[in-house]
């Protein structure tokens, strides 16, 4: 009986040291935390970066911008207006739920009720359950951004978020502030369960043993995610080892990394455009397009990323990179402090006037920098700034209640299309369509409206391009924002981390798929 009892426990024992022996534990320190767990109450990297990590979308972008199933192991166009998804079956979400059809219409139809994602589900009729493992996706008219959009469609366990919590609110509840049982719960059907998470101090996962992707590549089985905000204190805990993975990496700690002979720096181009937003409805000069063209030609966007960013963005004078559609060869960047000057002079204002600004510290690279640069410039043509910076987590709500002058926003086209940008950041803010939710200029321009709604049912891309290329041309020669550069993403790990396979453009890295040597 002894002997029996004595190889049971060696058996156990070596269970437990092949288990600890393969655990592989990935720290990440990250600028930022996101701010719920619930991944329809906010529209930002942060979020969407989560969705990847403890859910699935639909469809996944590929590292050269197309697609790859996910959720959806197929698609196909019925018609116009509709395209048809098949699911994949015998997937689980974290709970234990089977996902089914009706996941994917519940978590549709409550992301039509959020405040920052309605905007993206304005072209759609719905969403519709052709049976347990098909559904159809309508849209109001011809659509050329259908599968673009899939890549948002992340479903949600729609059994575990049914019924009431302890304070008798609905669990389906999508609350942008204050509490929800959906910003403290999660359960998903992604690579990763959350495990515990303290409100900017840590968030931990745990490897999900029965992930339905058996063909994923990932050995990564502990994931704790660290906000560190300050730029020096986050490249610090990497060298040192108390990190494996950093993002954002500042530029001017780029060379240090490489040297390192632990360290890697991996980087990819980006699309985000950094702008600064001048709003019209609190500014009267503003309103006069020559203050804000004097406004775009005393910003020094060319000497900002050579100095501040040390050559690692790319010079804007529009919103979309070049390889958009909208992308105008033409419209280049435009300092001209003597211009500037006179165009001052000729709008009444030589004497200058007096504005706030804000701009956070902690979600773009060198954005409080950017934003000190700035007000020092416009000082030069006589634009007083009281300049405010504060960490995202307080921006944000600043932001929306458009509580300066000028506010400094980026933005990542995540449809990879420069229609994306109008439709979030120039089109006449709407409340009841979501459009220009986040237009802080309060710009308003129909004939910008017009073009963007156009180019949405416009499946001739030529034609498309040239709609899209004609709004850039009216937002450059009205200046409705300041266009500054576009953003590379830069990360750096330790060397046995494969990270350059697991990065894309829209800087959401599959983790899941994360591959420690």
């Amino acid at each position: 009986m002894k002997k029996i009892i004595l190889i049971a426990v060696s058996i156990f024992i070596a269970l437990s040291f092949t288990f600890t022996a393969g655990a592989k534990t990935f720290k990440v320190g990250l600028d930022a935390d996101p701010v719920s767990l619930d991944i329809q109450v906010q529209l930002s990297g942060g979020i969407l970066q989560l969705s990847h990590w403890t859910h699935d979308p639909l469809v996944r972008w590929t590292q050269d911008l197309t697609f790859e199933p996910r959720l959806a192991t197929k698609w196909e166009r019925l018609d116009d207006l509709t395209m048809r998804f098949y699911l994949r079956k015998d997937v689980k979400f974290h709970s234990g739920n089977p996902f089914t059809a009706k996941d994917v219409k519940w978590s549709f139809d409550r992301m039509a009720k959020s405040i920052d994602f309605k905007g993206l589900l304005t072209p759609f009729d719905g969403c519709y359950v052709v049976d347990d493992y098909t559904v159809d996706i309508k849209t109001k008219a011809p659509y050329a951004l259908l599968l673009n959009m899939a890549t948002y469609f992340f479903p949600m366990d729609s059994v575990f978020f049914t019924g009431t919590d302890e304070n008798g609110q609905p669990k389906d509840l999508c609350l942008k502030i204050g509490p929800s049982f959906a910003r403290d719960n999660s359960s998903g059907t992604g690579p990763f369960k959350v495990v515990s998470r303290e409100q900017t101090v840590k968030l931990e996962m745990e490897r999900n043993a029965d992930y339905w992707d058996k063909n994923c590549p990932g050995n990564v089985t502990k994931f704790i995610l660290m906000p560190i905000k300050d730029n020096a204190t986050r490249v610090a805990a990497l060298l040192s080892g108390d990190v494996d993975f950093i993002s954002p990496v500042p530029p001017q700690d780029f060379a240090r990394i490489q040297k390192d002979d632990k360290t890697k720096l991996v980087t990819i181009s980006g699309g985000r455009i950094i702008t600064f937003q001048m709003n019209q409805n609190r500014v009267e000069a503003f309103k006069d397009v020559r203050v804000r063209q004097a406004v775009v030609h005393a910003v020094n966007n060319i000497g900002i990323v050579k100095k501040i960013m040390k050559g690692t963005a790319t010079v804007a004078g529009q919103q979309g990179p070049k390889g958009y559609q909208g992308y105008k060869e033409t419209l280049k960047p435009r300092y001209d402090l003597k211009k500037a000057k006179a165009l001052m002079k000729e709008a009444g204002y030589e004497n200058g006037f007096e504005i706030t600004m804000m701009a956070p510290n902690n979600r773009y690279v060198n954005d409080a920098k950017i934003a000190e640069a700035t007000a020092q410039m416009l000082g030069k043509i006589g634009i007083k700034v009281n300049l405010k910076t504060m960490p995202k987590a307080q921006y944000w709500n600043e932001f929306d209640a458009r509580a300066a002058d000028m506010m400094m926003i980026g933005w990542h086209a995540d449809t990879e299309d420069s229609g994306n940008f109008t439709e979030f950041l120039m089109m006449c803010p709407d409340a009841e369509t979501g459009y220009g939710q986040f237009n802080g200029s309060e710009y308003c321009n129909k004939k910008v409206d017009e073009l963007t709604l156009g180019a949405q049912t416009e499946t001739d891309l030529a034609k498309r391009a040239k709609m899209l290329q004609e709004i850039e041309q009216i937002l450059y020669d009205e200046a409705s924002f300041v266009p500054y550069h576009w953003q590379n993403h830069s990360y750096a790990a330790k060397k046995n981390a494969r990270v350059k396979p697991i990065i894309n453009a829209m800087n959401f890295p599959y983790i899941g798929d994360l591959v420690l040597e």
